[in-house]
């Protein structure tokens, strides 16, 4: 594909037989989800919307869910150990399990993935209650990833059929995060190309920008990565594999301790990152280490004229980086838990559709320095 197209058109070039309205939630699998729900509130911000659980009828797990502008999260703990959400714990520790997508037919968008080689892991199934009706499907994408069909447009309930309003008299504000922009997957070696073939074949997805082992390195470690696209845009899925380096790469430290293929990270968008940064930073989100004093000195240079305050982007270590359609701010917290595997990304845009690959050496360096902590590099 021409690298002079625009980002437009290149999404415009993808297949349109699975149409996507964006996506509907985030799912992941917990040790402890009442804890991990209690986390999400107080340090990002997010807001108590639903609850499934024994007080409402579902006998073998507890999910919370969270909301945030649109993005929502849910937390799921299995309530016994031999149930398949407590051994994908074990395996992997508290990560992503569903990739959920909100598409208008959960039924065709089955058929249509399936027949062209998604792996079934749910038929199209309807769930009802007294606010009406959700049909759902969904087919595994790479490691034990799921990505569900969520038809939601015969349902005016708080969440999905089995839940109920959640209240709380805890509800800290929010910090100004507004949907997904991105989810980041992480495969193993010489697994990016198939994965990559099964998004355009399966989903209809395009290749809008590909990273090699070139561009994206620093003195130790490598890696390449694919942004996968939906044909209008509202869904973007990059793709990482390692890339062999004089020692062990950020990708390779995640699928050792994720112990799989699985979601790196989850990109939020913000219209104010410097407000919502330090917004986090005061309830206890930890980021990764600024980068040198150089790479600000030189910011006017290399993305020319912008409307923030240096000085403080410098401050909470805000990356910036431009393309041919704007500029973007980005910044990444630590990993969320004790494994060194989710992590997630704020990110600002102003007109750029791309990823900040300018960024690339100065965040990896930042990286490998945390890895270099956990004796892990």
């Amino acid at each position: 594909m021409s690298e002079s197209l625009s980002f437009a058109e290149k999404i415009a070039q993808a297949a349109n037989f699975l149409p996507i309205n964006g996506t509907d939630f985030i799912e992941f699998y917990c040790g402890n989800a009442k804890q991990a729900a209690h986390f999400y509130k107080t340090a990002f911000g997010f807001q108590s919307v639903a609850y499934a659980g024994p007080e409402t009828g579902v006998r073998d797990r507890a999910s919370y869910v969270l909301q945030q502008g649109k993005i929502r999260l849910v937390l799921t703990s299995a309530l016994k150990s031999d149930h398949p959400i407590s051994e994908h714990v074990r395996t992997h520790g508290d990560g992503v399990k569903m990739l959920a997508l909100w598409v208008d037919d959960a039924t065709k968008s089955f058929e249509e993935t399936t027949k062209r080689g998604g792996k079934p892991y749910m038929e199209p199934t309807i769930l009802k209650d007294a606010n009406g009706e959700v049909c759902m499907s969904g087919i595994y994408t790479y490691g034990e990833t799921v990505h569900l069909f969520v038809e939601r447009k015969n349902y005016n309930g708080p969440f999905l059929p089995g839940y109920e309003v959640w209240e709380s008299e805890y509800n800290p504000a929010d910090c100004g995060l507004l949907y997904v922009d991105h989810c980041v997957g992480n495969v193993g070696w010489n697994r990016m190309l198939p994965t990559v073939k099964w998004y355009e074949e399966v989903m209809g997805f395009v290749n809008i920008l590909s990273f090699d082992d070139k561009q994206i390195n620093t003195e130790y470690s490598a890696l390449m990565s694919k942004v996968m696209a939906n044909g209008n845009g509202y869904v973007k899925f990059p793709i990482n594999e390692p890339a062999e380096g004089k020692k062990k790469s950020q990708i390779e430290e995640y699928l050792d301790f994720y112990e799989g293929e699985g979601v790196q990270h989850i990109a939020v968008a913000t219209k104010d990152i410097v407000k919502t940064v330090t917004d986090l930073k005061a309830r206890g989100v930890e980021f990764l280490s600024a980068p040198p004093n150089a790479y600000y000195e030189m910011l006017p240079e290399r993305v020319g004229k912008i409307d923030e305050d240096i000085q403080k982007l410098q401050k909470l270590g805000i990356l910036v980086d431009r393309d041919e359609e704007g500029y973007l701010l980005q910044i990444f917290t630590k990993p969320v838990e004790d494994r060194p595997t989710l992590f997630f990304e704020i990110i600002e845009r102003h007109g750029a559709q791309s990823f900040g690959a300018g960024n690339f050496k100065a965040l990896f360096e930042s990286i490998e320095r945390e890895q270099a902590k956990r004796g892990n590099l």
